[in-house]
């Protein structure tokens, strides 16, 4: 078979023992192809499933009434992790809305003090709620790097997704974020990320990007880094529609047709190591939601480093085909260019 090379060479690592079921898989074998882990250079931390919105796509079904939050012990063990792990350059803070996690603040500062490139995956309504109103300064104080939710540059589309009202405390949030410089400065990036509204693939990254800027632009003088265009997992929330809708059996043949053997050597599975709330590994967020442990076992970040890490294979499933479709999916974007 062909190897897909650790990012920064390295050994191959251990290969999973494959499920004949799994679609991805399937894929990966009739390509010739087999997946290497790298060096770990992004850790990528789901803080916990509390959120302030309730999103219909939300594949970590997050909410205001979610238990699950990152506690002071767990928050420094990953930090303690960084200083074991020299190959991270980057800490991905994610949730639920992460900034409502007390540790949050503390996360973001212990992270700088390491010189680390942070990013906050914020939804934007947070920075107006009720005693967060000092938020957008401390992450422009910190040069956090806001990568911001937005599925469309419409008020409709958005509240249908996300809730009535959210399209509209989004672009006052994206005002605050302009205020500071983000956007504008090289300094404070503002990404904004779409998703589709339904069971389709997304449009071309850079054209939405095109409309995104000018219609944000001419209605509400708002501006951005960059666009990020992610393909709906079936997982969570978006899978439970697609099986009461019926599109569950359509969306799978979609991606499925639509693999992209191109996509394979930016997953971010190969880079990256996504940890929970409780401390627990997985290869991503999406595995991370399905209970998939890192190599299929349940380990944990105060067991790990960098070096272990390289020779633990990669979990894969039929979700999996969501990255692997059209010009590929990340949390940082399209994968085929």
């Amino acid at each position: 078979m062909t190897g897909i090379p650790p990012p920064h060479g390295g050994r191959v690592p251990i290969l999973p023992v494959r499920d004949p079921m799994n679609a991805f898989d399937t894929k990966l074998a009739e390509n010739d192809l087999v997946l290497g882990r790298g060096d770990v250079e992004i850790l990528q931390l789901n803080v916990g499933r509390v959120c302030n919105q309730t999103c219909r796509h939300c594949h970590v079904s997050a909410g205001p009434n979610r238990p699950e939050i990152l506690s002071e012990d767990v928050a420094r063990e990953m930090i303690d992790f960084l200083d074991r792990a020299p190959t991270v350059h980057t800490m991905d803070i994610t949730g639920g809305a992460p900034e409502l996690v007390p540790p949050f603040r503390w996360l973001v500062t212990e992270a700088r003090r390491r010189d680390l490139h942070i990013i906050d995956r914020c939804n934007l309504t947070i920075l107006t709620e009720p005693g967060h109103e000092d938020l957008a300064r401390f992450l422009a104080e910190n040069r956090v790097h806001v990568v911001a939710s937005l599925p469309c540059y419409t008020s409709g589309n958005v509240d249908k997704q996300r809730g009535d009202g959210v399209f509209a405390r989004s672009i006052k949030g994206l005002s605050m974020l302009n205020d500071l410089g983000y956007g504008i400065s090289p300094d404070l990036p503002l990404d904004l990320v779409y998703n589709p509204l339904g069971p389709s693939l997304p449009p071309p990254q850079a054209s939405l990007e095109d409309d995104y800027r000018k219609r944000l632009r001419e209605d509400f003088n708002v501006s951005f880094t960059s666009l990020i265009t992610i393909t709906n997992m079936p997982i969570g929330r978006f899978r439970t529609d697609l099986e009461r809708s019926g599109k569950l059996e359509g969306y799978m043949d979609v991606l499925l047709g639509a693999f992209n053997t191109a996509a394979i050597p930016g997953l971010m599975c190969r880079n990256t190591l996504s940890v929970d709330y409780l401390g627990y590994l997985h290869d991503c967020d999406f595995n991370q939601m399905l209970d998939l442990g890192l190599s299929g076992r349940r380990l944990h970040i105060r067991d790990m480093d960098g070096e272990k890490l390289r020779a633990l294979a990669i979990a894969t499933g039929d979700h999996c085909l969501g990255c692997t479709a059209g010009a590929g999916s990340s949390c940082s974007g399209v994968l085929v260019r």
